[in-house]
């Protein structure tokens, strides 16, 4: 069954690295997103599965934009998996409290992309 991702990420080659990897190793319907403000736009005029959010990003960071979504009825029931490079166990800490599915570190496996998000959402 085809699943609707949103990555959000204001880096632009990793937003096609992960695309690429969803559309080729799922067949996905992928939606990207460079702020956490496009993010919030598109995650409340689309049907999304998850959310995969970078934590780091210009003007609005991940953890204001997740909070956002999980203020707002149309979107606070929509999966996240955050994509961080801070995979320190200090900053795991500070990931516990955040109402995520999922902590994905940067680097990732384009191609094991959609495996690790089944498995973090139980879709397998």
């Amino acid at each position: 069954m085809s699943k609707n991702i949103l990555i959000v990420d204001d880096e632009e080659d990793v937003q096609a690295i992960a695309k690429l990897g969803l559309e080729m190793g799922a067949g996905w319907n992928v939606l990207t997103a460079c702020s956490g403000r496009e993010a919030l736009n598109i995650a409340a005029n689309y049907k999304l599965d998850v959310i995969l959010l970078d934590m780091m990003m210009p003007d609005m960071d991940g953890r204001a934009t997740l909070q956002q979504l999980k203020a707002n009825l149309a979107t606070n029931t929509i999966p996240v998996i955050l994509l961080t490079a801070k995979v320190q166990q200090s900053d795991r800490e500070n990931f516990t409290e955040l109402n995520v599915a999922a902590v994905f570190a940067k680097p990732f496996r384009p191609l094991k992309l959609a495996e690790q998000i089944s498995e973090a959402l139980g879709w397998c």
